[in-house]
């Protein structure tokens, strides 16, 4: 049939705007909060099987990057606020990756948040993960992690703290702990850096050493405060907290381990990696930005971030 003039030109303008719009029939954006014009997030979910986005090379050629960032819950990093939506330190930095990689690689940017309780399974996930997948953890970086993973530039630097029960007079040296903490029991949490700092203590300063495995850090932070008999490594805004909250702990500055640096995590040999890097960089680089101090500050209190953040 050979329409008129007139409906030939209401045809064409209908055809025009679906093509332009990518609509009439193209499935819409994915729901979820925007972050940014071009930025959309899906709601926070446990996703079974492996985890799985798009490669930077994929996202580049279409013009649209499908990520997944990954988190463990802890208090001020990563957590739910009061409608469900995540946030925290880890969580805004992740959340400013996506804003900046829209604006910088000109891409739209779907993010889907996958929340995993257990440490090591979060650490497992990420691992064995394939392209487009980005976690946070509070990962120490360390040389072994890193030939199965890759990492970020550091974000955060972590001092592991020597700490007793309030009780326990401070440990002036090192050189002394044998001496002056005789008789105490340490606690470890197996196949931690802690537990290896111990290991150390043992060697160098301790021969006699005891120890008791916990569980976590709650169980571990539980008995220092409880026994006097105790001592452990503690990190240092998770000490922080509980003093804050009026637990009787002392901590040892001789015994301060400063050497920690936390970062985001990658599958190896990701090719985001470099990308991430390249956020870091930009803008005189993003760990030392007004904004990224902010971020510090909303969610961990003034105190911790300024301790967390000093040079």
């Amino acid at each position: 049939m050979i329409l008129p003039p007139q409906l030939r030109l209401v045809a064409a303008l209908a055809l025009s705007s679906c093509l332009v719009l990518t609509a009439c029939g193209a499935a819409p954006r994915p729901a979820g909060e925007g972050v940014s014009g071009r930025v959309t997030e899906a709601p926070v979910a446990t996703q079974a099987g492996g985890l799985s986005g798009s490669s930077f090379q994929e996202a580049t050629a279409r013009g649209r990057a499908e990520l997944v960032f990954a988190f463990v819950p802890a208090p001020g990093f990563a957590y739910r606020d009061g409608a469900g939506r995540p946030t925290g330190v880890t969580v805004e930095l992740l959340r400013d990756f996506a804003t900046w990689l829209a604006a910088a690689h000109d891409l739209d940017v779907e993010v889907s948040w996958h929340e995993q309780p257990s440490w090591s399974t979060f650490y497992g996930e990420v691992r064995d993960a394939n392209d487009g997948v980005l976690g946070v953890g509070n990962v120490t970086i360390t040389g072994q992690r890193g030939e199965e993973l890759d990492f970020s530039p550091p974000y955060m630097s972590n001092i592991a703290a020597l700490v007793t029960h309030a009780s326990v007079p401070e440990l002036p040296a090192m050189a002394l702990i044998g001496e002056r903490f005789s008789g105490l029991t340490g606690l470890v949490i197996p196949a931690t850096l802690h537990e290896a700092r111990l290991a150390a203590i043992r060697e160098e300063h301790f021969p006699g050493l005891a120890t008791r495995p916990v569980e976590s850090n709650d169980e571990l932070v539980a008995l220092l405060a409880a026994d006097e008999g105790y001592f452990g490594y503690v990190d240092i805004y998770n000490f922080w907290r509980a003093e804050q909250a009026g637990q009787p702990l002392r901590r040892h500055p001789a015994g301060d381990d400063a050497s920690e640096t936390f970062g985001v995590i990658l599958p190896d040999g990701s090719d985001w990696t470099p990308v991430i890097a390249e956020f870091f960089a930009a803008d005189g680089g993003y760990v030392g930005s007004a904004r990224f101090r902010t971020h510090m500050q909303s969610h961990l209190g003034k105190g911790l971030a300024d301790l967390l953040l000093e040079p």
